[in-house]
């Protein structure tokens, strides 16, 4: 008990697909898989501030197929598609094929991208912005594209502190059990000069009520999040009615409740209400002539002195 499992680990074949995608026989299945890990590893050193998300990594009987999704296409794309050229004839010799094919995928909306997200904030904390403010105008961000929850925690030397510590910031809800949420997570880290800062990100979508297609490729259309947004306003619409409620049921404004001419904590300056009316009327003019009498010698109240 107490231990977390990787949420896409754990929703791979319900509503998530594998990252890679081939069959291995058991001579070259091992082969196959330090290939895939070199080239992801090797493609997010190349492309440095290209946004990456995810590499997807399909292979044929003789054709890699790598396809990169990111927020920032036209870095990886170069000017007339330079670049992309030079990364192909770079994973040519790396990976010893002939035949490597490289797609490129664009994230609509980064600020719901885990990988994305955690980027954002490891480069900030790296140029000495306030790890709580970039945590904040993450969440924010996130939120406002429709996302239902996020939570993102850090750890280490923070704000660059003798004693590493742990923090955690949340916002909505991430149920990591259910496992038709849909929950992007991820885990990167920035490299500060006093040490090492990891940051983990959990992103809830929402739920997944019909048959995902399990192509790792795919892109959730915007159908997705915005009816997810509707029903969301819809709640808070059916929450301010339930809370224009409330102020009726428990005391509302004092003033309105003076005028009604209702008694106790009404307006003490308007003529109506009982207890809470002007006192000045009904207690008596202490002064002379008044129906309360007078307290000084020779008054209605006679003297007292």
């Amino acid at each position: 008990m107490g231990q977390k499992t990787n949420p896409i680990g754990a929703r791979l074949g319900i509503i998530r697909g594998w990252e890679s995608n081939w069959y291995g026989s058991k001579k070259d299945y091992a082969t196959k898989l330090i290939e895939d890990n070199k080239i992801r590893t090797y493609l997010n050193a190349r492309i440095n501030k290209g946004g990456i998300a995810k590499i997807v990594i399909e292979r044929t009987l003789n054709k890699l197929i790598v396809t990169i999704h990111t927020s920032k296409p036209g870095i990886i794309i170069g000017k007339g598609g330079g670049e992309v050229d030079r990364i192909k004839e770079e994973l040519k010799k790396l990976t010893g094929k002939d035949d490597v094919q490289i797609n490129i995928l664009e994230i609509r909306r980064p600020e719901l991208d885990a990988n994305i997200v955690g980027d954002t904030i490891a480069r900030q904390i790296e140029n000495r912005i306030n790890y709580k403010r970039a945590i904040k105008m993450a969440i924010a961000s996130a939120l406002r594209m429709g996302a239902e929850g996020i939570k993102i925690k850090v750890a280490g030397r923070l704000g660059g502190a003798e004693i590493a510590r742990t923090e955690e910031i949340k916002q909505g809800r991430t149920p990591l059990h259910t496992l038709r949420m849909d929950i992007d997570y991820a885990n990167v880290f920035a490299l500060t000069v006093y040490g090492k800062i990891g940051i983990k990100v959990w992103i809830c979508k929402g739920e997944v009520l019909t048959k995902r297609d399990l192509n790792p490729n795919f892109v959730g259309g915007k159908s997705d999040v915005s009816d997810r947004r509707d029903r969301r306003d819809g709640d808070h619409g059916h929450r301010d009615h339930r809370d224009h409620r409330d102020d009726r049921r428990g005391g509302g404004d004092r003033g309105d409740r003076g005028r009604s001419g209702s008694g106790g904590g009404g307006d003490r300056r308007s003529s109506g209400g009982g207890g809470g009316a002007d006192r000045r009327p009904g207690g008596g003019d202490r002064r002379p002539g008044g129906p309360g009498g007078d307290r000084r010698p020779g008054g209605a109240g006679g003297g007292r002195r």
